[in-house]
C-alpha cells in the first residue's frame, strides 16, 4: 500500500524533498533530534508525544517513531493542467507551491499524504479560480489569483496541520490561435492609439493656428484702431494750429488796415493780386465766363477799399 501511494504520487509531483523519511530512526534509548525536524513517537501503537530538537530519551521496545516531520520550507511543483476561462479560452497553466508544516500532529495524522493533497488542492482551486475571470483578466490579475490560490488552500489544509505560505504560477500556455488573434489585437490597438495621437496633434494644431490668426487680426485691429486715433487727433490739432493762425493772420490784418495808410496798402495788394490772377485766365481752358468790367481794375480795387473801410468801422 505504501509503494503505490509512493508511486501515486510520484506520478503527479516533480522531485521534491521528502516529507516522510524511507528509513525511520531506530529507538535505542537516547537519541539526538536535528534542528528543523520533529520526531512523532508512539507508545504501543499509540501516539505519544514529539521529540523536540536535541537530546531525548525513549523506553525501548514500547516507543516506537513513527513519522519524521520536517519543518522546513517545502517547494513543490504544480503539474501542468487545463483550465477555461470566463470566456471559454482553455489554457495551460502551471505553477508552484510553498508549504510548511505547522502542526506535527495533524500532519502525521489528519491526512495520509498531506503534500499530495494539498496539491490537488491547488489544482483544483486554480481551475476553479481562472473559470471566474476572462483571459485579459488572467494576466492582469496574476498577484490576486495567486493571493486567492493561497487563502483556498490554507482554509482547507488547516486541519492538516500545514500552512500554504505563497503559490506563485510559471508558466501560461495559450493556444496558438488564440495567440495570434491577441497579436491583432495589440496590433490594432497600438494603431488604434496612434491614430488617437495624430488626430488630436492635428486638432491642437488647428487649435494653435486658429488662435494665432485670431491674435493677429485682435493686433492688427487695436494697431489700425490707434493709428486712427492718432491720425485723426493730428488732423484736429492741426485744424486747430490753422484756425489760430488763421485768427492771428486777421487780427494782425485789421491792426495793419487800421493804420495810417493801411487801405491804400490793401488796395495795392489786391491790386496786384487781381492782375496775377488776370495773366493766368485761359491757360487751363479755351471757354471761360466773365463778367464785362473784368479789365477795370480801379474798380475792382474801389470795392475792396470799401470792404475794407466796412471791415475797419
Amino acid at each position: 500500500l505504501q509503494r503505490s501511494q509512493q508511486l501515486k504520487r510520484s506520478a503527479w509531483l516533480a522531485p521534491a524533498p521528502c516529507r516522510l523519511n524511507s528509513g525511520l530512526p531506530m529507538n535505542v534509548g537516547v537519541l539526538f533530534v536535528p534542528q528543523q525536524e520533529a520526531w512523532v513517537v508512539e507508545r504501543m501503537g499509540k501516539f505519544h508525544r514529539i521529540l523536540e530538537p536535541g537530546l531525548n530519551f525513549l523506553i525501548p521496545l514500547l516507543d516506537r517513531i513513527r513519522y519524521v516531520q520536517s519543518l522546513k520550507e517545502i517547494v513543490i511543483n504544480v503539474p501542468e493542467q487545463s483550465a477555461v476561462t470566463l470566456d471559454n479560452v482553455t489554457l495551460q497553466i502551471d505553477g508552484v507551491l510553498y508549504l510548511r508544516v505547522i502542526d506535527p500532529y495533524k500532519a502525521s495524522y489528519g491526512v495520509e499524504d498531506p503534500e499530495y493533497a494539498v496539491t490537488q488542492l491547488a489544482q483544483t482551486t486554480m481551475r476553479s479560480e481562472l473559470g471566474k475571470l476572462s483571459l485579459d483578466r488572467v494576466f492582469r490579475e496574476r498577484e490576486s489569483l495567486n493571493a486567492n490560490i493561497v487563502d483556498a488552500i490554507n482554509q482547507a489544509s488547516d486541519c492538516w496541520g500545514i500552512r500554504c505560505l505563497r503559490y506563485e504560477i510559471k508558466d501560461i500556455h495559450v493556444p496558438p490561435r488564440v495567440k495570434e488573434s491577441m497579436q491583432m489585437q495589440v496590433e490594432a490597438e497600438r494603431r488604434k492609439r496612434a491614430t488617437v495621437l495624430e488626430s488630436e496633434g492635428t486638432r491642437e494644431s488647428a487649435i494653435n493656428v486658429a488662435e494665432g490668426q485670431k491674435q493677429a487680426q485682435i493686433l492688427a485691429s487695436e494697431a489700425e484702431k490707434a493709428e486712427q486715433i492718432n491720425k485723426a487727433a493730428g488732423e484736429a490739432n492741426a485744424m486747430l494750429v490753422k484756425a489760430r493762425a488763421k485768427a492771428e493772420a486777421i487780427q494782425l490784418l485789421a491792426a495793419a488796415l487800421a493804420q495810417q495808410h493801411g487801405s491804400a496798402a490793401a488796395s495795392f495788394s489786391v491790386a496786384e493780386q487781381y492782375v496775377n490772377a488776370f495773366s493766368k485766365l485761359a491757360k487751363d481752358s479755351n471757354t471761360l465766363l466773365l463778367p464785362a468790367n473784368t479789365g477795370d481794375v480801379t474798380n475792382m480795387v474801389a470795392q475792396v477799399s470799401v470792404v475794407g473801410e466796412t471791415q475797419t468801422r
